[in-house]
């Protein structure tokens, strides 16, 4: 592609969002280390703070890694109740005590959960009023016949963040502050916590979209940053590949990242409602990254602008 038809394909770009995504907050691309496209959108700008909803999952899925790579986690098949039963109630469901740390990772754990399919979830309002989040999970029963099978639940999420502050005395913030953030010299964000104090793992995430692409990158460096490895590749790669059927137009789901494919180009994303999303597509060199308005009941998908005009956009010259 010349330069003319990139530029092009940018303002189409542009004009595409101003037209038909009036809820995008911002737009980034960058392509083999270079920033390729840049802007902000009904007056926000690059020093905002955004609200990622279920982005925030990806990024403590990353946590894991580097807690991994620290050799602070267990194997993916050991069950996790002895990390969390001093959660549980006094009748817990039998089944949790086998659940593992890869069901939670791939969402398989059978816990009773009712998620529509745009993914939206029918108990998390009760969830995010009750008082202590962790003791609302673990009185969540098990359904034998729904382990193994994919089932969108913020609440396994929420609990992941609980084991890594089990695994390493640090809060998820604490802990990405050090191990993360620092490293990519990320500074301005804000984390929420539960009311028992736990960072919140399946929202509550703020950052810039700058930063954002910080997070992309790394993981397209397979967890490499300036000389320095923070996270294993394998763990992204294990990541990022699918684990469960296709979901809805979604993609296929692995540790906490989606995964699709278009036009032969396979690439993985985090997504957060409103359509919060980090895309890492490999084949192309490319981190693209939205920021959107994250209060709204519906939104349309910026993925089918990624697919129909900025991964063509990308394509090697």
């Amino acid at each position: 592609m010349n330069s003319a038809i990139a530029k092009e394909a940018w303002i189409a770009a542009d004009q595409a969002i101003r037209k038909d995504y009036p809820k995008i907050r911002s737009f980034l691309a960058a392509q083999g280390g270079t920033a390729r496209f840049e802007a902000y959108y009904s007056g926000y700008h690059v020093s905002t703070l955004h609200d990622l909803r279920s982005a925030t999952k990806s990024v403590l899925s990353i946590l894991l890694g580097i807690a991994d790579a620290h050799g602070r986690l267990p194997d993916l098949d050991q069950p996790v109740w002895n990390s969390v039963n001093d959660h549980a109630p006094k009748r817990p469901d039998p089944l949790w005590s086998e659940l593992t740390l890869r069901e939670l990772l791939t969402m398989t754990t059978g816990l009773y959960w009712q998620t529509g399919p745009r993914l939206g979830e029918r108990f998390l309002r009760r969830f995010h009023l009750s008082r202590n989040w962790a003791d609302f999970i673990l009185r969540l029963p098990v359904i034998p016949e729904q382990r193994g099978k994919f089932q969108y639940c913020s609440a396994g999420s929420h609990l992941l963040s609980v084991l890594l502050t089990k695994w390493t005395g640090y809060s998820a913030l604490e802990y990405a502050r050090r191990y993360l953030f620092r490293p990519l010299q990320i500074s301005k964000v804000i984390w929420t916590s539960s009311p028992e104090g736990h960072s919140s793992g399946h929202i509550g995430l703020y950052m810039t979209t700058r930063d954002l692409l910080k997070i992309g990158l790394l993981c397209l460096q397979g967890g490499c940053w300036e000389g320095r490895t923070l996270l294993s590749r394998d763990w992204l790669d294990r990541s990022m590949s699918p684990h469960a059927p296709s979901f809805n137009g979604y993609g296929q789901y692995g540790f906490h990242w989606w995964s699709a494919e278009t036009g032969g180009i396979r690439y993985s994303y985090a997504h957060g409602h409103g359509g919060q999303q980090i895309y890492i597509v490999p084949d192309l060199e490319a981190v693209v990254v939205f920021t959107s308005e994250s209060r709204v009941n519906r939104f349309k998908n910026p993925k089918t602008l990624l697919e129909k005009i900025i991964l063509p956009a990308l394509h090697p010259m």
